[in-house]
Protein backbone atom coordinates (compact mmCIF):
# COMPACT_ATOMS: atom_id res chain seq x y z
CA UNK A 1 0.00 0.00 0.00
CA UNK A 2 1.44 3.34 -1.00
CA UNK A 3 1.91 6.15 1.49
CA UNK A 4 1.76 9.65 0.03
CA UNK A 5 2.72 12.80 1.89
CA UNK A 6 0.77 15.99 1.26
CA UNK A 7 1.60 19.49 2.52
CA UNK A 8 -1.30 21.26 4.21
CA UNK A 9 -1.33 24.85 5.42
CA UNK A 10 -3.44 26.57 8.04
CA UNK A 11 -3.60 23.94 10.77
CA UNK A 12 -2.74 25.09 14.29
CA UNK A 13 -3.99 22.47 16.77
CA UNK A 14 -5.28 18.99 17.45
CA UNK A 15 -8.79 19.97 16.37
CA UNK A 16 -7.38 20.95 12.98
CA UNK A 17 -5.60 17.64 12.53
CA UNK A 18 -8.74 15.75 13.58
CA UNK A 19 -10.83 17.61 10.98
CA UNK A 20 -8.35 16.90 8.18
CA UNK A 21 -7.96 13.26 9.25
CA UNK A 22 -11.73 12.79 9.30
CA UNK A 23 -12.27 14.23 5.81
CA UNK A 24 -9.36 12.38 4.16
CA UNK A 25 -10.39 9.13 5.85
CA UNK A 26 -13.71 9.32 3.98
CA UNK A 27 -11.93 8.86 0.64
CA UNK A 28 -12.24 5.39 -0.88
CA UNK A 29 -9.23 3.19 -0.19
CA UNK A 30 -7.69 5.27 2.61
CA UNK A 31 -6.29 3.01 5.33
CA UNK A 32 -4.46 5.44 7.61
CA UNK A 33 -3.84 9.16 8.02
CA UNK A 34 -1.11 10.62 10.23
CA UNK A 35 -0.14 14.25 10.53
CA UNK A 36 3.08 15.98 11.59
CA UNK A 37 1.58 19.25 12.80
CA UNK A 38 3.55 22.45 12.30
CA UNK A 39 1.29 25.01 13.98
CA UNK A 40 0.83 27.99 11.69
CA UNK A 41 3.12 26.51 9.07
CA UNK A 42 3.01 23.72 6.52
CA UNK A 43 2.11 20.37 8.07
CA UNK A 44 2.93 16.98 6.55
CA UNK A 45 -0.10 14.74 6.07
CA UNK A 46 0.84 11.09 5.45
CA UNK A 47 -1.90 9.05 3.79
CA UNK A 48 -1.67 5.28 3.37
CA UNK A 49 -4.15 3.92 0.83
CA UNK A 50 -4.93 0.80 -1.15
CA UNK A 51 -3.89 2.58 -4.35
CA UNK A 52 -2.79 6.03 -5.43
CA UNK A 53 -5.34 8.72 -4.62
CA UNK A 54 -6.55 11.40 -6.99
CA UNK A 55 -4.92 14.63 -5.81
CA UNK A 56 -8.06 16.60 -6.67
CA UNK A 57 -10.07 14.40 -4.29
CA UNK A 58 -7.50 14.91 -1.53
CA UNK A 59 -7.53 18.68 -2.19
CA UNK A 60 -11.34 18.70 -1.95
CA UNK A 61 -11.27 16.76 1.33
CA UNK A 62 -8.71 19.17 2.83
CA UNK A 63 -10.79 22.14 1.61
CA UNK A 64 -13.90 20.62 3.21
CA UNK A 65 -12.02 20.50 6.51
CA UNK A 66 -11.24 24.20 6.12
CA UNK A 67 -7.57 24.04 5.16
CA UNK A 68 -5.47 24.23 2.02
CA UNK A 69 -3.39 21.64 0.23
CA UNK A 70 -0.11 23.34 -0.69
CA UNK A 71 1.01 23.16 -4.32
CA UNK A 72 3.02 20.03 -4.99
Amino acid sequence: MPTTTYSVTGMTCGHCTAAVTEEISKLTGVQQVSIDLVAGGTSAVHVTSESALDEAAVREAVDEAGYELAAS
